[in-house]
């Protein structure tokens, strides 16, 4: 009872019972990236494109769409990443969602939320003191 409950009441988790009966009335699977996200495609926008929409695994968060699959949504190419041979340069990094909020989020040095005991302050700072 609870599983249907979330899916007709929370769009952030999945997808709810709404966008599964329009996807299963009008989309046709595209493709699926290396997260586990479904892309769609099937019917028509106000501007006449085709009507694009991604059913995201877990929890829903537009930066967890990788580049090829970003272009597509947004109507950069007509080809889906599923259709073409793209071949990453070795210069590139796998995609990864945004990690902002979790431990793997980058902490630059001097940061309050880097573990670890601060450097000393160094002579080029003068404390205020009042009455100076």
């Amino acid at each position: 009872m609870k599983q249907l409950l979330l899916q007709v009441f929370t769009w952030w988790n999945g997808q709810t019972m709404g966008t599964r009966f329009f996807t299963w009335r009008n989309g046709k699977r595209v493709g699926e990236d290396e997260m586990g996200n479904v892309y769609y495609e099937g019917g028509t926008t106000s501007f006449g494109l085709p009507r694009r929409w991604v059913i995201y695994k877990g929890y829903a968060d537009a930066s967890k769409i990788p580049t090829g699959w970003h272009g597509w949504m947004h109507y950069r190419t007509d080809v889906p990443p599923s259709k073409e041979d793209y071949k990453a340069r070795e210069w590139q990094k796998p995609h990864r969602e945004n990690q902002t909020g979790t431990a793997l989020a980058y902490r630059p040095p001097g940061s309050l939320a880097v573990v670890g005991e601060r450097p000393r302050v160094t002579g080029d700072y003068d404390a205020w003191t009042p009455g100076n």
